[in-house]
């Protein structure tokens, strides 16, 4: 739950399957590029607690299914970053950028798991 030490972000999680929208809580007190680092490398924390979320299967047409509250395990997220780096100008270099993202998801989805 949020509390007095701690900020609303909202982020977009990539995990295997789908496309996460929500918002997480990060320390006001740790530095803004260090935030989700943080929360992510939390060593006794598990599952990561995320409100207002939108769940976009990916590979469907489907609309997204909305939930108000939802824990996602931590070994399966596989990305995550604030939405408002999401939002940039299509320039030559992001769409380098995209293409090599797209590669390396592929070659993410080849990997199997330990």
């Amino acid at each position: 739950m949020p509390n007095t030490d701690s900020m609303p972000v909202e982020v977009i999680i990539l995990t295997e399957n789908n496309d996460i929208k929500g918002t997480v809580y990060v320390s006001k007190s740790i530095a803004e590029n260090r935030q989700l680092t943080e929360l992510l490398n939390n060593k006794d924390r598990r599952f990561l607690a995320v409100t207002n979320v939108e769940i976009y299967a990916k590979n469907s047409n489907q609309p997204p299914k909305r939930y108000e509250f939802l824990e996602i395990h931590m070994d399966s997220i596989l990305m995550i970053h604030p939405t408002s780096q999401a939002l940039f100008k299509e320039t030559p270099k992001t769409q380098e950028d995209i293409a090599r993202f797209r590669e390396l998801r592929a070659k993410l989805n080849q990997t199997k798991p330990f």
